[in-house]
């Protein structure tokens, strides 16, 4: 008997449990723990080293430190902000993980990051950039496309969607174009794996995964393409 599939095509009973948005809080929560202990500090976290050396600051990427638009949504501005993103990511991720099964997600999640990135690299070169949100924008537009998909009512969620880029525009030293980034990224990558199929009028469930990740990785490669011209020309 074929197993049974999600509308990402993902087996059920392989993604019972969400452990990719389990592991993704750990290393969030033993990141900021690192630079709690090397600062001393839950609040001025920010001065620990390692914090330093994976904030994400456009010009530092453009003089090689290309890991630091990755290490950057591993780390966060105290405790709040932590706990703020790990709510929306424990909430949003657990449904789309098990929705998009467990390396679909972690592959949107990843694009989602890169986006943020892409975003701040070209938008806001003159910040010093830090937090998961870039990637947990990508999961509320991951989460949006999956409610369309299984035509469910996504009003709330673009209501949410709205609210939270209002408040990115209204308040002081949050990244706007780093949550825009994620956000188009992981909407877009979502779209490439749930409607572009279709679209295409995949003959098997083999092909309409094969198209599913050809986007996701042409999304990421846009992503990295953007972040790469724009680092060339802070060199």
């Amino acid at each position: 008997m074929a197993p049974v599939r999600t509308v990402a095509g993902a087996p059920v009973a392989r993604a019972s449990l969400p452990y990719v948005t389990y592991t993704l809080i750990a290393i969030n929560v033993a990141v900021f723990a690192i630079t709690a202990a090397q600062s001393k500090s839950l609040v001025a976290n920010r001065t620990s080293a390692l914090f330093l050396d994976w904030v994400l600051a456009p010009p530092w990427v453009g003089a090689g430190e290309w890991f630091r638009v990755i290490g950057s949504g591993f780390l966060h501005y105290g405790p709040i902000h932590l706990l703020l993103n790990m709510f929306a990511l424990y909430v949003i991720g657990r449904d789309t993980e098990l929705v998009l099964g467990r390396l679909r997600y972690l592959a949107v999640y990843l694009v989602s990051l890169l986006g943020g990135s892409a975003g701040v690299m070209v938008f806001a070169q003159n910040t010093q950039t830090a937090g998961a949100s870039g990637a947990v924008y990508g999961l509320f537009g991951a989460i949006t496309v999956i409610l369309i998909r299984l035509r469910q009512n996504p009003n709330q969620m673009l209501i949410l969607i709205g609210i939270n880029v209002f408040i990115s525009f209204s308040l002081p030293g949050i990244s706007l174009w780093g949550h825009l980034g994620g956000l188009a990224a992981g909407t877009l990558a979502t779209l490439g794996i749930l409607f572009l199929p279709t679209w295409l009028r995949a003959k098997s469930q083999e092909t309409a995964r094969l198209i599913g990740w050809i986007a996701v990785a042409v999304v990421g490669l846009v992503a990295i393409g953007v972040i790469g011209a724009t680092a060339m020309s802070l060199a």
